[in-house]
């Protein structure tokens, strides 16, 4: 599957007011990410290491101590296990990118898309 239209795909519900449409690769996990205006990403962490694209919006990311508003053009590099955490200030959206591939949102996708 060299090509990929996003907008076409399933779209899963990964946090209260962030869904998304995700693809995998045998080496990253890349989505399509919409969050409403107002939701907060609550801090967390996590083994992938993750660029987070705005392509529409504004949100505020913090990672570790740094916080910033990204803008459309605007990318976020988290290392692996740093904490981190987000608002979306506007309705936003983004383009993440994981390494190695998220299998919990795998594993989100099957028990959304299977009816469990």
């Amino acid at each position: 599957m060299p090509f990929i239209n996003f907008k076409q795909g399933r779209r899963v519900q990964i946090w209260d007011g962030i869904s998304g449409t995700l693809h995998h690769s045998d080496q990253i996990t890349c989505g399509y990410i919409l969050l409403t205006e107002g939701v907060e990403l609550p801090e967390h962490h996590h083994v992938q290491e993750q660029w987070t694209h705005v392509i529409e919006g504004s949100l505020e990311f913090r990672i570790g101590q740094e916080t910033m508003v990204l803008t459309p053009g605007m990318c976020a590099y988290i290392p692996s296990n740093v904490p981190h955490s987000g608002k979306a200030l506007t309705a936003c959206t983004a383009i993440d990118v994981f390494n190695p591939v998220r299998e919990d949102f795998k594993k989100l996708e099957t028990d959304q898309f299977s009816g469990r």
